[in-house]
């Protein structure tokens, strides 16, 4: 009598290694002005955490829909979706700062690509840049660093001097901010979108 062998058994279904790499970028799109549907896409990094569609639609309508003869600069660009979005509503002069090197080659790619010629992006860490530049430079300063990295006190000192008189800086936090009082910054909106929480401060004039 023949013996029943086993029957083979199924193969083991491979599992996904814990933590892999999506296989497409994700992307943000920017909500208005001239490139307003274009998409921008954000690269899986650590602490990379683009502004919310929400929240930018909230801060230009503080701010405005035209931003003709601003002078702009996005602080930690990160996916850059605040600095294009306001070189897409008109602003003269957008600049871009991003320390880290592939982010910065694919802010330059997306400028190459809308051919968005009042944005310029250097590749650079915020906070020296900002200590070394000239003050009363810009009227838009934009500030979303990584949230664990404890930057916000030091970007909003080193932030503040270059706002004009009577100009704006924007700040994205895992917490309420209060800028020092010698910082010359009034509140002027604030909002929280889960666990974000967005405030424009107005430069004393």
């Amino acid at each position: 009598m023949k013996s029943r062998s086993k029957p083979e058994a199924a193969p083991a279904a491979r599992a996904k290694p814990q933590g892999a790499p999506r296989l497409a970028p994700a992307e943000v799109r920017i909500i208005g002005g001239q490139w307003k549907r274009s998409k921008l896409p954000v690269a899986h990094k650590p602490g990379l955490r683009p502004t919310p569609d929400r929240v930018r639609e909230t801060l230009f309508n503080w701010l405005g829909q035209d931003l003709t003869g601003w002078r702009v600069l996005d602080a930690f660009a990160g996916s850059g979706a605040l600095g294009f979005e306001a070189a897409s509503r008109g602003a003269d002069e957008v600049l871009l700062l991003e320390r880290d090197a592939e982010l910065a080659r694919s802010l330059n790619a997306s400028k190459a690509r809308l051919k968005a010629e009042t944005l310029r992006v250097e590749a650079a860490d915020a906070l020296a840049w900002m200590a070394r530049s000239a003050p009363a430079r810009f009227e838009l300063v934009m500030l979303d660093p990584p949230f664990d990295a404890g930057l916000f006190e030091p970007a909003l000192r080193a932030a503040a001097p270059l706002v004009v008189p009577g100009g704006y800086l924007y700040v994205e936090a895992p917490e309420a901010l209060t800028p020092a009082p010698e910082l010359g910054l009034l509140p002027h909106r604030s909002g929280k979108a889960g666990a974000v929480h967005y405030a424009l401060f107005r430069r004393e004039g």
